[in-house]
């Protein structure tokens, strides 16, 4: 009985170490988890304008302006929708927008980045223009 108990404790603390590491369905995922997505080559979706973008985007990202009334259909253009997805803005909120239009559109996973390209580079982490 003493290692029956012993067993499920054990199952019971790999489950949560297991899952720290995945991102939660509906929450942003921190930077360092959307690091993980990128290598192992989520698509990248920039839903900031322009102007934005030039100032610096992620590298390999995607441009579709999210508050352009064509958005979803430029979205599923440029993008599988049956492939992991990591959408970001400057902040934050445009992305959680995004994200949900995305989800709600039929697109499998999609990842809102928490704090947006701000927080990538607070971190350090590289932009190109």
């Amino acid at each position: 009985m003493k290692a029956l108990l012993t067993l499920l404790t054990f199952a019971i603390f790999s489950s949560f170490a297991l899952a720290a590491d995945e991102p939660a369905k509906d929450a942003p995922v921190k930077i360092e988890q959307a690091e993980k997505l990128i290598a192992d080559g989520v698509q990248l979706l920039d839903v900031r304008t322009k102007e934005e973008w030039d100032e610096g985007h992620l590298k390999g990202a995607k441009m579709v302006t999210v508050t352009e009334k064509d958005f979803l259909e430029k979205a599923k253009a440029a993008l599988d929708p049956k492939k992991p997805v990591l959408v970001y803005c400057r902040s934050g909120g445009r992305s959680a927008k995004a994200t949900k239009a995305l989800r709600e559109a039929g697109f499998n996973t999609v990842h809102d980045m928490e704090g947006g390209i701000t927080a990538w580079q607070k971190a350090g982490k590289p932009v190109e223009k």
